[in-house]
C-alpha cells in the first residue's frame, strides 16, 4: 500500500479530518486494481534513453510512415518514471507493449515495409528485444516503478508468433497453423484460424507434445544458453504435470518475467482467438509465479493484491456483463480467467450516452454482477480505428469522461499532452503510433494541467474508480462516491459544470458540519456550514476531500 497523497515526488501527505480544533490521522490508501489508474504506451514510441540500440539485427530497410522503429526503450520509460512524470499524472499502473524479441525481418502487405516495433510478432519469448533494451534496464524499470508506488503491467501474446520472413522461418508444424485466416463469424472460425494472413497461429487447442523449434534451439546455442533454458523447461513440466504442447512453452516463457522481475500482472492478448481454458491455465501459472516471487522477495512486496490480468477481447462491452458473445456461443472469460477486460464500448458511451447516464449504467454493472471484477476503460489506444477525439479537441472533456467513470482508467501516452492521433501519410493503425509529443508540452500545459489534477485526485482516492456512485445533483452534474475496504473509508464530492465563481454546494449527504474539506482543483480549503459549502474558484469543476 502507498502512503497517503503521492502529490509530489518523493513528498508523502497524509490525509487528516480536522473538526473542532481537532486532528485525526487516517489510514493509509490501499491499492485498487478496480480503481486504478493505468497509462498504456507502446514501448518504441515513449522516450528514447539510450539511442546506441536504435538499430539491431539490420533492420534498415526503409519502412511507411511509423512502421519502423523509432528508438523508444526501457531506459526511457524509467527516466520518466524517476522523473516523477507519472506520479504527477496520477498513474498508479503502467502497462508497455510487448517487449520481448521480435521478428529480424520486416513484412510488405499492403500497409509498406514495416518492421515489429509494436512488440505483437515474437520470435524469442524468452529475451527482450535489444531496441527495447536489455534484463537489467527491465529490472531496473520495475524497481524504479515500485519505489514510486507504480506498478508494472507487461502484455502477454500466447496466439500467435511473427509473420514469416526470410529471416524469421515459420514454426514447425506441431506448433503453428498458417491457414485458413479468421472469419470472425463463429466461435470456429474465430479461434481455429490466423488473426490475418501470414500470422501463424499458435496450436493453443493442442496437447500434442512437441520439441523445441529448431530455429530457437540454434538460436540459444549461439547465444550459450541452450542448456539452461531447457534445463528450466524440463523443471516446469516436471512440476507442472502439463505436456510438452506449444502453449505450456509459450506460458512457461510469459510467467518467468513474473519470478525474475516481480511484474505485478498481464494485458493479455487477442483473448477471444484463443480458447478460453488456455486462459485458466495461464491465471493458475500466473498466480503461482506471483507467489513465488513474493515468497523469494519478502522485502519488495507492495501489498496483498493477486497478480493482475486484464483480458482483450476485441469489442467485448461491459453491457455484455460476464459474457462475450460470439453468435452461436457465448464465453465467460471472468471466473476464473481474468480480473478485467478491456472495455471497448466505453468511447461509445462517452460520446452517446450523457455523463450522468454513463456513470449509472457503470455503477450499476460493477457494484452488481461485475461485483469484485473490473474493466479498463479507454477513449484512446493503439489499434482503435475509431478514438473518441482524434483530433484532440476535447481534451478536458476527455479527462473528465475517462478518469471520473467508474472503473479502470486506461490513459493511452499522449491522451494527456493533446498528441494528435493522425499523421500525414501515414496508414491504418500508425496513425495512433506517433512518437510522443514531448516536445508540445509546455503548449498544452493547461490540458496536462488538468490531467494532473483529476488524475491525482482519482490516484488519492479508490471511491473514484472503485466506490458506489450515487448522483446528488443533475444540473449542474454533482456525485457522491464512497468506497469501504476492510477498516478503511474513502468518500468524495465531485462537482462538473459549476459556475465559475462562487458556487455553493450541497454536501449534507457525505460530510458533517464544522469539517474542513480540500477542493483539489483549486487547491482551497472550505468548512462545511448549515450542510453546504462555498467555493469561489475561476474553475467550473470541484473535487471535494476530506
Amino acid at each position: 500500500m502507498k502512503k497517503l497523497l503521492l502529490l509530489v515526488v518523493g513528498i508523502l501527505f497524509i490525509n487528516c479530518k480536522e473538526k473542532e480544533g481537532q486532528i485525526e490521522v487516517q489510514q493509509e490508501i490501499p491499492f485498487v486494481w478496480e480503481g486504478a489508474n493505468v497509462y498504456f504506451l507502446l514501448t518504441d514510441r515513449f522516450n528514447n534513453g539510450d539511442t546506441s540500440n536504435d538499430i539491431n539485427f539490420d533492420r534498415t530497410n526503409e519502412t511507411a510512415i511509423l512502421r519502423g522503429f523509432e528508438g523508444g526503450d526501457l531506459k526511457g520509460i524509467t527516466r520518466k518514471i524517476d522523473e516523477g512524470y507519472f506520479n504527477d499524472l496520477g498513474i498508479n499502473a503502467i502497462w508497455m507493449t510487448p517487449i520481448v524479441e521480435q521478428i529480424h525481418g520486416s513484412t510488405d502487405e499492403g500497409t509498406g515495409v514495416t518492421y515489429g516495433f509494436h512488440g505483437y510478432w515474437a520470435k524469442d519469448w524468452t529475451a527482450i528485444d535489444p531496441n527495447y533494451g536489455t534484463k537489467e534496464d527491465l529490472h531496473q524499470l520495475v524497481d524504479a516503478a515500485h519505489k514510486k508506488g507504480i506498478r508494472v503491467l507487461l502484455d502477454a501474446v500466447i496466439n500467435h508468433t511473427g509473420p514469416v520472413t526470410e529471416k524469421d522461418p515459420v514454426w514447425p508444424e506441431g506448433w503453428v497453423r498458417t491457414g485458413p485466416a479468421c472469419k470472425h463469424n463463429s466461435y470456429a472460425s474465430t479461434i481455429t484460424c490466423t488473426l490475418v494472413d501470414n500470422l501463424p497461429d499458435v496450436k493453443t487447442e493442442s496437447n500434442e507434445a512437441v520439441d523445441l523449434p529448431p530455429q530457437l534451439v540454434e538460436k540459444w546455442k549461439q547465444e550459450g544458453r541452450y542448456e539452461q533454458e531447457v534445463k528450466e523447461i524440463d523443471a516446469f513440466f516436471k512440476r507442472t504435470g502439463y505436456p510438452r504442447a506449444p502453449r505450456f512453452y509459450i506460458i512457461k516463457w510469459l510467467t518467468d518475467y513474473i519470478t525474475e522481475f516481480g511484474i505485478d500482472g498481464y494485458r493479455c492478448d487477442t483473448v477471444k482467438h484463443t480458447e478460453e481454458f488456455v486462459w485458466q491455465e495461464f491465471k493458475t501459472e500466473c498466480d503461482y509465479a506471483f507467489t513465488e516471487y513474493k515468497k523469494a522477495n519478502p522485502d519488495k512486496v507492495l501489498d496483498g493484491n493477486d497478480f493482475y490480468l486484464v483480458g482483450e477481447v476485441y469489442n467485448y462491452g461491459i453491457s455484455g456483463g460476464k459474457y462475450f458473445d460470439f453468435g452461436d456461443k457465448k464465453v465467460n472469460y471472468y471466473d476464473n480467467r481474468f480480473t478485467s477486460q478491456i472495455n471497448f464500448e466505453f468511447k461509445w458511451n462517452a460520446a452517446q450516452m450523457s455523463i450522468q447516464d454513463m456513470f449509472d449504467k457503470y455503477n450499476s454493472a460493477l457494484q452488481n454482477e461485475l461485483k469484485g471484477f473490473g474493466v479498463l476503460n479507454y477513449l484512446s489506444s493503439h489499434d482503435d480505428h475509431d478514438p473518441f477525439d482524434a483530433n484532440r479537441t476535447k481534451s478536458y472533456e476527455t479527462a473528465n469522461k475517462l478518469l471520473l467513470a467508474p472503473g479502470t482508467s486506461q490513459v493511452y501516452y499522449g491522451d494527456e499532452s493533446g498528441r494528435v492521433l493522425h499523421v500525414d501519410g501515414a496508414n491504418g493503425d500508425a496513425n495512433y503510433r506517433s512518437f510522443m509529443n514531448w516536445k508540445d508540452i509546455e503548449k498544452n500545459k493547461d490540458v496536462l494541467r488538468h490531467w494532473t489534477k483529476v488524475g491525482q485526485f482519482r490516484a488519492n482516492h479508490p471511491a473514484v474508480g472503485a466506490g458506489a456512485h450515487e448522483m446528488l445533483s443533475k444540473e449542474p452534474f454533482v456525485f457522491k462516491r464512497s468506497f469501504v475496504k476492510n477498516d478503511f473509508h474513502d468518500k468524495v464530492i465531485v462537482g462538473l459544470d459549476l459556475p465559475k465563481g462562487k458556487k455553493k454546494i450541497d454536501v449534507s449527504h457525505t460530510f458533517e458540519n464544522g469539517q474542513k474539506l480540500h477542493d483539489a482543483y483549486s487547491n482551497q480549503h472550505v468548512y462545511v456550514k448549515e450542510g453546504n459549502i462555498i467555493i469561489n474558484s475561476d474553475f467550473n469543476i470541484v473535487l471535494l476531500e476530506k
